[in-house]
């Protein structure tokens, strides 16, 4: 039987999915209002954009799984599945099976194929939440932040709803992070202090990151679009130079490049297994380096021609420096974290086999129906109460437990 807490985080996803799209419409109602038009054109074209990346990722994985179906409300939902991703409602259908699935293992007791059956539907659902959040959410931020820059009205108020807007994003990348941590074999559980030091040192990265961009395009909003084309064109060659292998069709593996590329605009995510810290260190100093050069290009705009308020050389000098200094606390932080608060597994205990057992696995052939995944992930692992949990056969499981451990094992999350 699944805890409390896991059930109530779960089956909170659909309320605020739903809450967020309510949300959502506001503001775009606020724009128009207002005579916004510009912003709310782009406003609309994050909001669909980021619905249609989300419904095809969702389509494509069903048919990677060849229409698979685990849970009641999805049968119920399959003759019409195509028709609801294609209005946009497919999202809904794994809500429903994740709520279905998580209440129903909360409230009686299940066997470890029924636990894994929630946490595979959740590490999807998850994993889509992570694509909607930096498709929509944090690129709205910035058009948000940007706005009230450009207006001059940035009130106490709205400090406090651009920070809860930062937190929702960083609790997003956590619980994200808890819930693959949960869905790996062996895995040992994280306390609320590991995740909170995780939490904090997310939000400041994805804070100085999100107000350097906003500062940016308030002053330079033409070319605010110019700099997120040449970084996400930068990136995605290094998603294609490092052979990415997430996806199982050609196609859809040039969607998780160009996908990852935007995630990387904004954070970093661990998309490959094996050394991951000399990777993590060149994106956070390229980086730092961005977000310097993009405040700096805000302070010499406001020194002399400042958009809807002056600041002051010193001020605009401390909010430059302050910037920088969230971004590189949140580093210091980082590593903090993974020194002290991270829970620290090997690679045996991670797959929760023994040395001789893992050993056989390395050395084994693969099979057939290995489906690219590492040879190791195939085996049927114990967990602490000695239930065996069948294979990894979903290639998207077996990569994100490669990335995982590669990311644990050097201190780069996820």
């Amino acid at each position: 039987m699944r805890s409390q807490v896991d059930c109530l985080l779960t089956t909170a996803g659909l309320p605020l999915f739903l809450v967020d799209i309510c949300l959502d419409v506001l503001s775009a109602v606020e724009f128009y209002r207002e005579g916004s038009y510009l912003s709310l054109g782009v406003l609309l074209v994050l909001l669909i954009g980021s619905s249609v990346l989300v419904q095809l990722y969702s389509w494509l994985w069903y048919s990677y799984d060849h229409f698979e179906m685990k849970t009641r409300v999805e049968e119920s939902a399959k003759p019409g599945l195509a028709v609801l991703h294609w209005v946009q409602l497919g999202i809904y259908v794994r809500h429903a099976a994740v709520m279905e699935t998580s209440v129903k293992s909360c409230c009686s007791d299940c066997d470890s194929q029924e636990e894994d059956k929630v946490e595979f539907l959740n590490q999807d659902l998850s994993m889509l939440r992570i694509i909607e959040t930096f498709s929509e959410s944090a690129p709205q931020i910035v058009l948000m932040l940007a706005v009230l820059l450009q207006d001059g009205s940035l009130e106490p108020f709205q400090v406090l709803k651009t920070v809860g807007s930062l937190s929702a994003v960083a609790y997003c990348v956590t619980t994200y992070h808890r819930c693959l941590r949960s869905f790996l074999p062996g895995k040992e559980k994280q306390s609320v202090l590991s995740s909170l030091v995780f939490f904090t040192w997310n939000l400041l990265l994805l804070a100085a990151r999100i107000v350097a961009l906003a500062l940016f395009a308030s002053v330079f909003p033409c070319f605010i679009f110019t700099h997120f084309v040449c970084s996400w064109l930068l990136f995605c060659y290094f998603a294609w130079w490092a052979d990415t292998d997430f996806m199982d069709s050609v196609g859809g593996e040039w969607l998780y490049r160009a996908t990852v590329g935007l995630i990387w605009y904004f954070d970093w995510f661990n998309v490959v297994d094996g050394k991951t810290r000399n990777r993590a260190i060149l994106y956070h100093a390229w980086i730092l380096l961005d977000i310097f050069v993009l405040c700096g290009l805000w302070f010499w705009k406001m020194s002399w021609d400042p958009p809807g308020f002056e600041l002051s050389r010193l001020q605009a000098a401390i909010v430059w420096g302050a910037v920088v200094a969230g971004y590189a606390s949140g580093l210091v932080l980082r590593i903090v974290y993974y020194t002290c608060f991270h829970p620290k597994l090997n690679k045996v205990e991670l797959m929760g086999g023994n040395a001789k057992t893992q050993s056989d696995e390395v050395d084994s052939p693969p099979d057939d129906d290995d489906d690219g995944g590492r040879v190791m992930f195939r085996s049927a692992s114990r967990t602490p109460t000695g239930l065996s949990r069948p294979p990894l056969r979903n290639k998207r499981m077996k990569k994100l437990a490669e990335n995982f451990y590669s990311s644990s094992a050097d201190g780069a999350e996820v």
